[in-house]
């Protein structure tokens, strides 16, 4: 056989290191903001135009490149991180793989400017699809400025994949929060079409935590501090009671890299085992500093995954932290030994001399003794008697009293010309149709979760939550395209505290939620006044409500496919259905029976899962 290895051309080596390295646009603001870190910057500028499909440029004020370095930092496994394989467990840096410029340059144009503060002039080398198109002598100030345009032009496939620019936006967002939040000693700005989106100035980390998810956040967080030989823990855990339906604000990072570890965030969710609410989750930014030869980084291009060498310890240590941290700011109840003040020695008696209590005892006290004054013999003793005094005679009862005949005066209580209310129904509150129907038609709840009906074939199992989900869709889509919304006014306005991003989104949703039922007041940058609330609603409810609308919009479920007006609806119905466990009255059973069979789509849920079975005469005759 002739030979069939051969070694792939360097362009196509890129572009498969890409599919790895760059995902979407976030991937490319990652790569590019580690390496101006890297580089030393005291001040990064992050601008995006289109969420990073047109361009992705950031600037800093680092050490900048040599001529030379310029150009190599393009080549594959090119880095001036690490130098032999020993280096890998010391890292002290964010990249080391050499993989990143090369795999944007292979599928962006790339337009680099750089200069070292030796230098007078820089260098500026303009990249294509992994071909440099120009290198020249540029004037630029200190520090590198990389520009990445028209990501993945040529992988038609890929840019298809892309999500809406909302989702990708917050995507970068999210990388956006990971790298600053860690490094607080640098000062941040990010531009999105023009618009500044964060301005974030030197400070410490509770600060930085509170510029970037909003001023509201610092009564929230609770100090987590704990230095062992092992680990040294510091960050801040959130108050139970500000614990969220979804899992945003959970940040690890190992020596001021952010990682995720499903196994130190079920260490977290121990420390809060008895304080959180069902299916709520708490917010965390717990920072981690191990010896860099106990970990190792190289599992994933992303580098967001991490192998420690004693995990179990790790976990142990994590948990009791945060316990500890927990009941030291009376957070967590805590068992406290100290004395009871209440059994203290009151301070007047202080003075006073110990002295053996004296008794009074009564001794000529006799309960069984006679009264002297009262004879010994019983048969003297004098009881008085009361005697009832016969009535007589009924006419006795209205002695004195004047018939209307014989008196001249109008008798005031007269009612010989009032009528009474029969006290016999006449009537019914159903006809005989109705109440057959509803006899007929009896509901019953298994195990607060399905509603079993009858019918002429056979019966029914209805799934509780999925029945009402979608009734409320079609009844909150029908409000919002067609009739106007009935709300039901608070007699206290409701205030609520989002973040800057989610306040965005609910200024974009805001119309049609006022269609739904949702009456706003006055809206700021970081806080929302919500006097009305559709019917379908309670007041506790809403917050959940809209902190998982928000979600939802921001990850675009279930897809990009769906109109804005769809997603709100599936959102508020979702949240507002009845749930699985809760017990119903036999009407709010039948309501919701009447009201599927009556939707235009009984039949599946919104999500297209079915919302009920039907089990035929013939059916359960088989199972005989």
């Amino acid at each position: 056989m002739s030979d069939i290895i051969q070694l792939l051309p360097d362009h196509v080596a890129n572009q498969i290191a890409a599919g790895e390295v760059v995902q979407r646009p976030a991937s490319v603001v990652k790569e590019l903001l580690e390496n101006a870190i890297d580089a030393k910057a005291s001040h990064i500028k992050l601008i995006i135009k289109e969420a990073g499909k047109t361009l992705i440029q950031v600037i800093d004020d680092g050490m900048g490149m040599s001529v030379t370095d310029a150009r190599l930092s393009f080549e594959r496994h090119a880095t001036s991180k690490i130098k032999n394989a020993e280096d890998l467990f010391q890292l002290n840096t964010k990249g080391f793989r050499g993989e990143a410029l090369a795999s944007i340059a292979a599928i962006a144009h790339v337009e680099l400017k750089t200069k070292q503060e030796k230098d007078e002039v820089g260098t500026e080398i303009k990249i294509e699809g992994s071909e440099v198109v120009s290198q020249e002598v540029c004037v630029t100030p200190k520090g590198t400025s990389i520009s990445v345009k028209n990501l993945f032009y040529n992988i038609p496939a890929r840019r298809n994949f892309l999500k809406s620019n909302a989702v990708e936006l917050r995507h970068i967002i999210d990388e956006f929060h990971r790298v600053s939040m860690v490094h607080a000693d640098i000062k941040f700005d990010m531009y999105h079409n023009g618009s500044e989106v964060f301005s974030l100035p030197v400070t410490n980390y509770r600060q930085r935590i509170v510029h970037i998810f909003g001023a509201k956040t610092n009564e929230k967080l609770v100090p987590v501090e704990e230095e062992t030989d092992l680990v040294k823990i510091t960050g801040f855990v959130c108050k139970p009671e500000f614990a969220k339906r979804t899992r945003g604000e959970q940040f690890f990072f190992v020596n001021n890299r952010f990682i995720k570890s499903a196994y130190l965030n079920h260490g977290v969710n121990s420390a809060f085992e008895g304080l959180l609410k069902e299916k709520t989750h708490p917010s965390y930014f717990i920072y981690l500093t191990v010896d860099p030869k106990s970990i190792d980084i190289n599992i994933h291009p992303t580098k967001t995954e991490i192998k420690f060498d004693d995990e179990h310890a790790l976990y142990a240590m994590l948990r009791s932290t945060i316990k500890h941290s927990l009941g030291q700011f009376n957070v967590a109840p805590i068992l406290d030994f100290n004395r009871d003040a209440s059994m203290d020695t009151p301070y007047e008696y202080k003075s006073k001399m110990i002295k053996t209590p004296t008794i009074e005892v009564d001794r000529s006290f006799n309960p069984f003794k006679d009264d002297p004054k009262e004879s010994t013999s019983s048969s003297s003793k004098s009881y008085t008697s009361f005697k009832k005094e016969p009535a007589g005679s009924w006419e006795n009862l209205y002695a004195g009293l004047e018939t209307p005949e014989t008196s001249s005066k109008p008798l005031e209580n007269d009612f010989t010309s009032i009528e009474f209310e029969s006290s016999e129904v006449t009537g019914s509150l159903f006809n005989a149709d109705q109440e057959a129907e509803l006899e007929h038609h009896i509901t019953y709840q298994l195990r607060r979760k399905y509603i079993v009906t009858t019918i002429k074939s056979g019966m029914v199992i209805i799934h509780q939550n999925r029945a009402h989900y979608r009734v409320l869709y079609e009844e909150v889509l029908r409000n919002i395209t067609m009739a106007s919304a009935v709300s039901q006014q608070l007699l206290f306005p409701l205030k609520l505290s989002f973040s800057k991003q989610e306040m965005q989104i609910l200024k974009e949703v805001q119309e049609h939620l006022e269609n739904t039922g949702f009456v706003f007041g006055e809206i700021t940058d970081t806080d929302v006044s919500i006097s009305g609330i559709p019917t379908a609603t309670t007041e506790s409810e809403v917050s959940v409500l809209l902190e998982k609308l928000i979600n939802d919009i921001e990850q675009e479920v279930p897809d990009s496919g769906f109109s804005l007006t769809d997603l709100l609806v599936r959102s508020i119905s979702g949240s507002i259905a009845v749930k699985t466990g809760i017990e119903l009255p036999k009407e709010q059973q039948q309501y919701i029976v009447n009201s599927l069979f009556a939707c235009t789509e009984p039949t599946i849920t919104p999500d297209n899962k079915p919302t009920f079975i039907t089990l035929t005469v013939d059916d359960i005759d088989k199972k005989f």
